[in-house]
Protein backbone atom coordinates (compact mmCIF):
# COMPACT_ATOMS: atom_id res chain seq x y z
CA UNK A 1 0.00 0.00 0.00
CA UNK A 2 1.75 3.10 -1.32
CA UNK A 3 1.93 6.18 1.22
CA UNK A 4 -0.39 8.81 1.03
CA UNK A 5 2.47 11.27 0.55
CA UNK A 6 3.90 9.81 -2.21
CA UNK A 7 0.82 9.60 -4.12
CA UNK A 8 0.27 13.48 -3.37
CA UNK A 9 4.20 13.93 -4.53
CA UNK A 10 3.67 11.92 -7.36
CA UNK A 11 0.25 14.19 -8.62
CA UNK A 12 2.18 17.05 -7.74
CA UNK A 13 4.55 16.00 -10.71
CA UNK A 14 2.39 15.25 -13.12
CA UNK A 15 0.76 17.93 -12.81
CA UNK A 16 4.32 20.43 -13.27
CA UNK A 17 4.69 17.97 -15.96
CA UNK A 18 1.45 18.54 -18.02
CA UNK A 19 0.92 22.46 -17.19
CA UNK A 20 2.29 24.71 -19.76
CA UNK A 21 5.57 25.74 -18.40
CA UNK A 22 7.61 27.49 -20.88
CA UNK A 23 11.79 26.43 -21.71
CA UNK A 24 13.60 29.07 -22.55
CA UNK A 25 16.88 27.63 -24.20
CA UNK A 26 19.63 29.97 -23.77
CA UNK A 27 22.27 29.69 -26.39
CA UNK A 28 25.50 32.26 -26.66
CA UNK A 29 29.06 32.73 -26.29
CA UNK A 30 30.41 33.05 -22.22
CA UNK A 31 29.90 36.51 -20.96
CA UNK A 32 27.21 37.26 -23.26
CA UNK A 33 24.90 38.27 -20.88
CA UNK A 34 22.53 34.93 -20.33
CA UNK A 35 22.02 34.92 -16.67
CA UNK A 36 22.03 38.92 -16.70
CA UNK A 37 19.01 38.47 -19.21
CA UNK A 38 17.32 35.94 -16.51
CA UNK A 39 17.59 38.30 -13.69
CA UNK A 40 15.93 40.91 -16.00
CA UNK A 41 13.11 38.47 -16.44
CA UNK A 42 12.79 37.23 -13.43
CA UNK A 43 13.78 40.02 -10.36
CA UNK A 44 16.18 36.97 -9.07
CA UNK A 45 19.98 38.26 -7.67
CA UNK A 46 23.09 36.73 -9.38
CA UNK A 47 23.60 34.76 -6.48
CA UNK A 48 19.90 33.24 -6.74
CA UNK A 49 20.19 32.27 -9.95
CA UNK A 50 23.59 30.93 -9.60
CA UNK A 51 22.89 28.40 -6.58
CA UNK A 52 18.96 28.40 -8.10
CA UNK A 53 20.75 26.20 -11.17
CA UNK A 54 20.83 22.63 -11.43
CA UNK A 55 22.87 20.14 -13.68
CA UNK A 56 21.31 18.78 -16.48
CA UNK A 57 24.03 16.98 -18.45
CA UNK A 58 27.35 16.94 -17.88
CA UNK A 59 27.62 20.61 -19.46
CA UNK A 60 24.21 21.97 -18.94
CA UNK A 61 21.97 23.51 -16.46
CA UNK A 62 18.74 24.14 -15.74
CA UNK A 63 17.09 27.46 -13.60
CA UNK A 64 13.46 26.70 -12.49
CA UNK A 65 11.76 29.58 -11.43
CA UNK A 66 10.60 30.37 -8.87
CA UNK A 67 11.56 27.26 -7.72
CA UNK A 68 12.01 23.43 -8.60
CA UNK A 69 8.65 22.99 -6.78
CA UNK A 70 6.09 24.90 -8.47
CA UNK A 71 7.90 26.52 -11.47
CA UNK A 72 6.56 28.99 -13.78
CA UNK A 73 9.39 29.12 -16.33
CA UNK A 74 12.68 26.76 -17.27
CA UNK A 75 15.12 28.44 -18.08
CA UNK A 76 17.77 25.85 -19.71
CA UNK A 77 21.56 26.94 -20.10
CA UNK A 78 24.27 25.36 -21.95
CA UNK A 79 28.13 25.85 -21.53
CA UNK A 80 29.46 28.83 -23.14
CA UNK A 81 29.77 27.96 -26.44
CA UNK A 82 33.46 27.60 -28.40
CA UNK A 83 34.19 27.25 -24.97
CA UNK A 84 37.77 24.77 -25.28
CA UNK A 85 36.88 20.78 -24.69
CA UNK A 86 33.22 21.36 -25.08
CA UNK A 87 31.20 19.96 -28.01
CA UNK A 88 27.27 21.10 -27.92
CA UNK A 89 26.46 17.73 -30.29
CA UNK A 90 24.93 15.99 -27.39
CA UNK A 91 23.17 18.84 -25.54
CA UNK A 92 21.55 20.49 -29.04
CA UNK A 93 20.36 16.64 -30.02
CA UNK A 94 19.35 16.33 -26.39
CA UNK A 95 17.26 19.46 -25.74
CA UNK A 96 16.14 20.35 -29.34
CA UNK A 97 12.90 19.17 -28.03
CA UNK A 98 12.03 20.29 -24.77
CA UNK A 99 12.78 24.56 -25.85
CA UNK A 100 9.86 26.31 -26.83
CA UNK A 101 12.26 29.19 -27.64
CA UNK A 102 15.99 29.58 -28.31
CA UNK A 103 17.41 33.04 -26.75
CA UNK A 104 20.80 33.39 -28.70
CA UNK A 105 22.32 35.97 -26.38
CA UNK A 106 25.83 37.58 -28.81
CA UNK A 107 27.72 40.58 -27.54
CA UNK A 108 27.07 43.26 -30.54
CA UNK A 109 30.27 44.13 -30.82
CA UNK A 110 31.39 40.65 -31.12
CA UNK A 111 32.56 39.66 -34.48
CA UNK A 112 33.69 35.97 -33.65
CA UNK A 113 30.57 34.00 -33.76
CA UNK A 114 30.85 31.29 -35.95
CA UNK A 115 31.13 29.18 -32.71
CA UNK A 116 27.22 30.38 -32.32
CA UNK A 117 26.15 30.49 -35.65
CA UNK A 118 27.25 26.56 -36.72
CA UNK A 119 25.21 24.67 -33.49
CA UNK A 120 21.97 27.50 -34.37
CA UNK A 121 22.14 26.26 -37.97
CA UNK A 122 21.38 22.59 -36.72
CA UNK A 123 18.85 23.73 -34.86
CA UNK A 124 17.14 25.50 -37.13
CA UNK A 125 17.12 22.78 -39.54
CA UNK A 126 15.97 20.32 -37.47
CA UNK A 127 12.93 22.86 -35.72
CA UNK A 128 12.23 25.08 -38.51
CA UNK A 129 8.67 25.62 -36.96
CA UNK A 130 10.59 26.61 -33.23
CA UNK A 131 11.18 30.49 -32.73
CA UNK A 132 14.77 31.85 -31.87
CA UNK A 133 15.27 35.08 -30.59
CA UNK A 134 18.63 37.09 -31.63
CA UNK A 135 19.38 39.41 -28.87
CA UNK A 136 22.23 41.81 -29.27
CA UNK A 137 23.82 42.58 -25.91
CA UNK A 138 26.45 44.98 -23.91
CA UNK A 139 25.58 47.48 -25.95
CA UNK A 140 27.48 49.89 -24.50
CA UNK A 141 30.82 48.59 -25.98
CA UNK A 142 30.26 50.54 -28.67
CA UNK A 143 30.02 53.70 -27.14
CA UNK A 144 32.46 53.04 -24.17
CA UNK A 145 32.45 55.78 -21.58
CA UNK A 146 29.57 57.43 -22.16
CA UNK A 147 25.79 56.84 -21.74
CA UNK A 148 23.36 54.85 -23.36
CA UNK A 149 21.79 57.31 -26.45
CA UNK A 150 18.70 59.32 -25.61
CA UNK A 151 16.17 58.71 -26.80
CA UNK A 152 16.22 55.23 -26.92
CA UNK A 153 17.30 54.70 -30.88
CA UNK A 154 17.08 50.22 -30.10
CA UNK A 155 13.37 50.34 -29.25
CA UNK A 156 12.63 49.59 -33.28
CA UNK A 157 11.59 46.64 -34.80
CA UNK A 158 14.50 46.94 -37.82
CA UNK A 159 17.52 47.64 -36.50
CA UNK A 160 19.15 47.90 -40.10
CA UNK A 161 17.79 51.60 -40.30
CA UNK A 162 19.22 53.01 -36.52
CA UNK A 163 19.56 56.67 -36.62
CA UNK A 164 22.80 58.77 -36.40
CA UNK A 165 22.22 59.30 -32.87
CA UNK A 166 24.10 55.29 -32.80
CA UNK A 167 27.93 55.49 -32.86
CA UNK A 168 28.82 54.38 -36.41
CA UNK A 169 30.79 51.47 -35.40
CA UNK A 170 28.12 50.14 -33.40
CA UNK A 171 25.46 50.79 -36.17
CA UNK A 172 27.98 48.86 -38.53
CA UNK A 173 28.60 46.07 -35.92
CA UNK A 174 24.57 45.32 -35.84
CA UNK A 175 24.14 45.28 -39.39
CA UNK A 176 26.76 42.92 -39.48
CA UNK A 177 25.11 40.45 -37.22
CA UNK A 178 21.74 41.23 -39.10
CA UNK A 179 23.49 40.07 -42.29
CA UNK A 180 25.42 36.50 -40.68
CA UNK A 181 21.97 35.92 -38.44
CA UNK A 182 19.28 36.05 -41.81
CA UNK A 183 16.86 32.97 -42.27
CA UNK A 184 18.42 31.97 -38.73
CA UNK A 185 16.27 33.80 -36.77
CA UNK A 186 12.61 35.59 -36.59
CA UNK A 187 13.77 38.34 -34.30
CA UNK A 188 16.03 40.62 -33.02
CA UNK A 189 16.22 42.77 -30.22
CA UNK A 190 19.37 45.05 -28.76
CA UNK A 191 19.93 45.32 -24.70
CA UNK A 192 22.29 46.71 -22.51
CA UNK A 193 21.91 45.12 -18.73
CA UNK A 194 24.79 46.27 -16.74
CA UNK A 195 25.20 45.58 -12.95
CA UNK A 196 24.30 49.34 -10.86
CA UNK A 197 27.84 49.69 -10.55
CA UNK A 198 28.70 50.96 -13.87
CA UNK A 199 26.90 53.95 -14.14
CA UNK A 200 24.18 53.57 -16.81
CA UNK A 201 21.12 54.45 -16.58
CA UNK A 202 18.78 52.49 -16.62
CA UNK A 203 20.78 49.40 -15.71
CA UNK A 204 18.13 47.51 -17.75
CA UNK A 205 18.31 49.22 -20.69
CA UNK A 206 16.25 47.94 -22.96
CA UNK A 207 14.62 44.98 -20.34
CA UNK A 208 11.17 46.34 -21.15
CA UNK A 209 11.47 45.37 -25.15
CA UNK A 210 13.57 42.06 -24.77
CA UNK A 211 10.81 40.90 -22.14
CA UNK A 212 7.73 42.14 -25.10
CA UNK A 213 9.76 40.04 -27.65
CA UNK A 214 9.66 36.55 -25.70
CA UNK A 215 6.29 37.32 -24.57
CA UNK A 216 5.18 37.81 -28.30
CA UNK A 217 7.29 34.91 -29.51
CA UNK A 218 5.95 31.97 -27.44
CA UNK A 219 2.64 30.22 -28.11
CA UNK A 220 -0.52 31.18 -26.24
CA UNK A 221 -0.66 28.83 -23.27
CA UNK A 222 3.09 29.63 -22.81
CA UNK A 223 2.93 33.14 -22.83
CA UNK A 224 0.30 33.29 -20.21
CA UNK A 225 3.03 31.75 -17.43
CA UNK A 226 5.46 34.69 -18.46
CA UNK A 227 2.63 37.34 -18.02
CA UNK A 228 2.46 36.37 -14.32
CA UNK A 229 5.96 36.63 -13.82
CA UNK A 230 5.50 40.36 -12.16
CA UNK A 231 2.84 39.29 -9.98
CA UNK A 232 4.50 35.91 -8.74
CA UNK A 233 7.79 38.73 -8.21
CA UNK A 234 4.98 41.02 -5.82
CA UNK A 235 4.06 37.76 -4.42
CA UNK A 236 7.10 36.80 -3.23
CA UNK A 237 7.93 40.08 -2.04
CA UNK A 238 4.96 40.14 -0.04
CA UNK A 239 5.98 36.70 1.45
CA UNK A 240 9.68 38.43 2.64
CA UNK A 241 7.32 41.02 3.98
CA UNK A 242 5.80 38.87 6.92
CA UNK A 243 9.17 36.96 7.08
CA UNK A 244 10.94 40.26 7.74
CA UNK A 245 8.55 41.87 9.99
CA UNK A 246 8.79 39.84 12.90
CA UNK A 247 12.28 40.12 13.59
CA UNK A 248 11.94 44.15 12.90
CA UNK A 249 9.62 44.34 15.45
CA UNK A 250 10.90 41.27 18.17
CA UNK A 251 14.25 43.51 17.74
CA UNK A 252 12.88 46.49 18.60
CA UNK A 253 10.68 46.01 21.13
CA UNK A 254 13.99 43.86 22.97
CA UNK A 255 16.04 47.51 22.27
CA UNK A 256 13.08 49.43 23.48
CA UNK A 257 13.46 47.15 26.36
CA UNK A 258 17.09 47.38 27.21
CA UNK A 259 16.71 51.28 26.70
CA UNK A 260 13.94 51.76 29.59
CA UNK A 261 16.67 50.45 32.32
CA UNK A 262 16.77 53.98 34.35
CA UNK A 263 20.72 53.66 34.04
CA UNK A 264 22.12 56.76 31.77
CA UNK A 265 24.26 55.86 28.77
CA UNK A 266 24.26 51.66 29.94
CA UNK A 267 22.17 50.63 27.29
CA UNK A 268 23.69 51.98 24.25
CA UNK A 269 25.97 48.73 23.86
CA UNK A 270 23.43 46.50 23.99
CA UNK A 271 20.99 48.18 21.87
CA UNK A 272 23.47 48.98 19.17
CA UNK A 273 24.36 44.99 19.75
CA UNK A 274 20.61 44.09 18.75
CA UNK A 275 20.42 46.03 15.87
CA UNK A 276 23.45 45.04 14.56
CA UNK A 277 22.46 41.64 15.03
CA UNK A 278 19.03 42.44 13.48
CA UNK A 279 20.54 43.48 10.17
CA UNK A 280 22.86 40.71 9.55
CA UNK A 281 19.30 38.49 10.11
CA UNK A 282 17.34 40.85 7.81
CA UNK A 283 20.29 39.92 5.34
CA UNK A 284 20.04 36.35 5.57
CA UNK A 285 16.22 36.76 4.91
CA UNK A 286 16.85 38.50 1.67
CA UNK A 287 20.08 35.97 0.83
CA UNK A 288 22.88 38.65 1.50
CA UNK A 289 26.00 38.32 2.84
CA UNK A 290 27.20 41.71 3.52
CA UNK A 291 30.65 42.49 3.98
CA UNK A 292 32.53 44.58 6.79
CA UNK A 293 32.56 47.86 4.39
CA UNK A 294 29.00 47.61 3.52
CA UNK A 295 28.10 47.23 6.69
CA UNK A 296 29.86 50.58 7.95
CA UNK A 297 28.86 52.74 4.60
CA UNK A 298 25.10 52.10 5.10
CA UNK A 299 25.40 52.46 9.21
CA UNK A 300 26.95 55.46 8.52
CA UNK A 301 24.65 57.18 6.52
CA UNK A 302 21.83 56.73 9.57
CA UNK A 303 24.55 56.34 12.41
CA UNK A 304 23.94 60.38 12.75
CA UNK A 305 21.07 60.40 13.69
CA UNK A 306 20.70 57.77 15.08
CA UNK A 307 24.08 58.70 17.95
CA UNK A 308 22.57 62.17 18.33
CA UNK A 309 19.14 61.27 18.93
CA UNK A 310 20.45 58.37 21.88
CA UNK A 311 22.39 60.88 23.58
CA UNK A 312 19.44 63.33 23.96
CA UNK A 313 17.45 60.38 24.99
CA UNK A 314 20.17 58.84 27.58
CA UNK A 315 20.17 62.76 29.07
CA UNK A 316 16.44 62.90 29.52
CA UNK A 317 17.03 59.13 32.08
CA UNK A 318 18.29 61.69 34.67
CA UNK A 319 15.10 62.99 34.86
CA UNK A 320 13.64 59.56 36.99
CA UNK A 321 10.47 57.36 35.09
CA UNK A 322 9.81 60.28 32.34
CA UNK A 323 13.25 59.79 30.75
CA UNK A 324 13.07 56.43 30.49
CA UNK A 325 9.59 56.14 28.88
CA UNK A 326 10.48 58.31 26.54
CA UNK A 327 14.16 56.76 26.19
CA UNK A 328 12.32 53.37 25.47
CA UNK A 329 10.07 55.19 22.88
CA UNK A 330 12.72 56.55 21.03
CA UNK A 331 14.99 53.61 20.74
CA UNK A 332 11.75 51.31 19.62
CA UNK A 333 11.48 53.83 16.81
CA UNK A 334 15.15 54.14 15.49
CA UNK A 335 15.51 50.18 15.52
CA UNK A 336 12.32 49.82 13.76
CA UNK A 337 13.23 52.36 11.65
CA UNK A 338 16.92 51.02 11.29
CA UNK A 339 15.43 47.62 10.54
CA UNK A 340 13.38 48.62 7.33
CA UNK A 341 15.79 50.70 6.10
CA UNK A 342 18.39 47.61 6.45
CA UNK A 343 15.38 45.50 4.13
CA UNK A 344 14.94 48.29 1.69
CA UNK A 345 18.14 48.18 1.18
CA UNK A 346 19.11 44.71 0.55
CA UNK A 347 16.04 44.47 -1.22
CA UNK A 348 17.42 47.17 -4.13
CA UNK A 349 20.67 45.26 -4.39
CA UNK A 350 18.43 42.33 -5.17
CA UNK A 351 16.95 44.47 -8.10
CA UNK A 352 20.26 45.58 -9.12
CA UNK A 353 20.30 48.65 -7.47
CA UNK A 354 22.99 50.18 -4.80
CA UNK A 355 20.93 53.01 -3.13
CA UNK A 356 22.67 56.46 -2.48
CA UNK A 357 23.23 57.73 0.63
CA UNK A 358 20.54 59.96 0.65
CA UNK A 359 17.74 57.76 -0.82
CA UNK A 360 18.88 55.21 2.24
CA UNK A 361 18.30 58.40 4.63
CA UNK A 362 15.02 59.21 3.24
CA UNK A 363 13.71 56.04 3.49
CA UNK A 364 15.12 55.59 7.23
CA UNK A 365 13.10 59.51 8.42
CA UNK A 366 9.81 57.53 6.58
CA UNK A 367 10.14 54.38 8.63
CA UNK A 368 11.22 56.34 11.88
CA UNK A 369 7.86 58.21 11.34
CA UNK A 370 5.98 54.66 10.87
CA UNK A 371 8.15 53.55 13.64
CA UNK A 372 7.10 56.59 16.30
CA UNK A 373 3.28 55.75 15.22
CA UNK A 374 3.65 51.78 16.17
CA UNK A 375 5.08 52.30 19.68
CA UNK A 376 2.02 55.05 20.17
CA UNK A 377 -0.76 52.78 18.79
CA UNK A 378 0.53 49.81 21.29
CA UNK A 379 0.22 51.85 24.39
CA UNK A 380 -2.21 51.09 26.40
Amino acid sequence: MSHPENAVDQRHQQLIEAAPIPVLWLLGKTASGKTSMIRCLTGATEAEIGSGFRPQTKYSRVYHFPDETAPIVHFLDTRGLGEAGYDPASDLARFDIDAHLIIVSVRAMDQAVDQVLRPLRQLRRSSSHRPVLLVLTCLHDGYPGKPHPEPDPFDVRELDKLPATVPEGLRRSIEAQLKRFDELVDRTVAIDLTPPGEGFSPPEFGGQRLKEAILEMLPAAYRQSLIQMDELNQSLSRALYHKVAPVILAHSFLAASAAAVPLPWADIPLVLGVQSRMAWKIARLNNQKPDSQTIASVTAAMGGRIAARMAVREALKFIPWVGSAVNAAATFALTYATGWAWNWYFMEVNKGHIPTAAELRAVYREQLRRGESFWKATLP
